[in-house]
């Protein structure tokens, strides 16, 4: 038996991608995927454990419980299945390395299906747009109210990920330079860049570095809603996303970073840049993302 995923399933995961795990055409995961495989793997494993179970004991009930997680609830089809399929490899794998002795999402591949076609992504229309930025060109004194619309305005502003807004420091934040940036340190697979702030964040941003400097919180992160550092998680980003949106009208989108990064995406898209240029300026490496987007946009008859 491989001990190693009793002991540190999370070692256990990472050593096994890296040297063994390989896709449905048997060619090793590109180093992209593998990041994001070991994520949504730590993602399962918190809730086994929230629920005292382990990859050796956990069994069809937690799976069935892990969907209905506040989280995986707004999963998309795709999502789903990519979670399926990772969970059908790892208990797989398990059986075979003597760790399991069944593959109790062996049942779940023929039930459920990729999509015949991408969903819509969320975002905000143009008008709604608008709203939201001249909400966040009033800073609050409350520090919580600040905070909020300091991490809103980034979403909205630079259109980086949760996970991005999860790992900023103070240090990468220049709202004074000429023209005023955020510095997003590489990570993975992605390159380090430069994302210039619009002038609807510039003021709230400024203020929020500010008073963020003056806090006795433990180490330099951007953003964090606790005295020890800790980083803000998911639940919390989407929190605050949807509390603001609610206090403008907001309610028939996904109240998550995910629709402001989509916003922030159809914005430069609307004011002309080129597909690829904007995809350089969410991180990404291919344009998938912006034509989904660009898809959305209404072109003019010729």
């Amino acid at each position: 038996m491989d001990t190693l995923w009793l002991s540190n399933p999370t070692l256990a995961y990472r050593d096994w991608q890296t040297r063994e795990a390989a896709g449905a055409d048997r060619r090793p995961f590109a180093e992209r995927s593998i990041l994001q495989h070991q994520a949504m793997f730590e993602h399962f494993r918190r809730h086994l454990l929230a629920r005292g179970k382990s990859v050796a004991s956990f069994g069809t009930d937690d799976i069935e419980a892990f969907w209905q997680t506040p989280e995986a609830r707004t999963y998309s089809q795709a999502t789903r299945m990519r979670y399926v399929k990772l969970l059908d490899r790892l208990c797989r794998h398990l059986v075979f390395a003597g760790v399991r002795k069944d593959n109790p999402a062996a049942g779940l591949l023929a039930s459920v299906r990729w999509p015949e076609e991408e969903p819509t992504p969320y975002y905000l229309d143009a008008a709604t747009d608008q709203r939201l930025q001249a909400y966040l060109q009033s800073p609050a004194e409350d520090l919580a109210e600040l905070r909020s619309g300091a991490i809103v305005a980034t979403f909205l502003g630079t259109g980086i990920t949760a996970a991005e807004a999860r790992a900023a420091r103070m240090g990468d934040l220049y709202p004074d330079a000429a023209p005023p940036y955020l510095f997003v340190p590489a990570h993975g697979p992605r390159e380090a860049r430069t994302v210039h702030l619009p002038d609807f964040a510039v003021s709230l941003l400024r203020e929020w570095l500010a008073r963020r400097k003056t806090l006795p919180i433990e180490g330099d992160r951007l953003f964090t809603l606790r005295p020890n550092g800790q980083p803000v998680t998911d639940m919390s980003f989407g929190r605050i996303v949807s509390e603001i949106l609610k206090a403008i009208g907001v309610s028939d989108v996904e109240m998550s970073p995910r629709t402001l990064r989509n916003t922030f995406c159809r914005r430069q898209l609307l004011a002309g840049r080129p597909r690829d240029e904007v995809s350089q300026m969410l991180g990404l490496a291919s344009s998938r993302t912006c034509d989904r987007i660009f898809a959305t946009i209404q072109l003019p008859a010729a």
